[in-house]
């Protein structure tokens, strides 16, 4: 039986291979995550609303449609939404520097780092909040 390391977690991903979004999300799905909503594109992700989507952590490749997601990626840290990137270019690291401490997975990755990046991310989240 595969641990739910994402027990009931409301997740963004966003990714623009279609493949790749089809894995992640089955993958989320079989460690336990209750919903896994997809963001393939720019003109998506810009009409998406942190304020009216309830989600618990959020995947993101650092670039989809030859756009960086880099604001996106401020947007989820100003609002307190744990999140991880996963993406091919994992080795710009100057690309990451103002997200000290958020998990950074590289592409091709084993879908076991992933998860569990992942589920570091919302426990440490959840740790915060319980340190309140």
């Amino acid at each position: 039986m595969t641990t739910r390391l994402l027990d009931a977690a409301r997740i963004l991903l966003v990714e623009d291979e279609f493949l790749i979004a089809m894995d992640v999300e089955q993958l989320c799905r079989d460690h336990g995550a209750e919903t896994v909503r997809i963001i393939p594109n720019q003109a998506e992700l810009d009409a998406f609303s942190l304020v009216s989507e309830e989600i618990d952590a959020a995947i993101l490749d650092i670039k989809i449609s030859g756009n960086w997601t880099v604001e996106f990626a401020r947007m989820l840290q100003r609002s307190g939404i744990p999140f991880i990137f996963a993406t091919g270019y994992s080795e710009m690291t100057s690309v990451f520097e103002e997200f000290p401490g958020v998990r950074v997975v590289g592409k091709p990755y084993p879908g076991t780092e992933l998860v569990e990046a992942l589920a570091a991310a919302l426990a440490d989240a959840a740790s915060l909040r319980d340190d309140v």
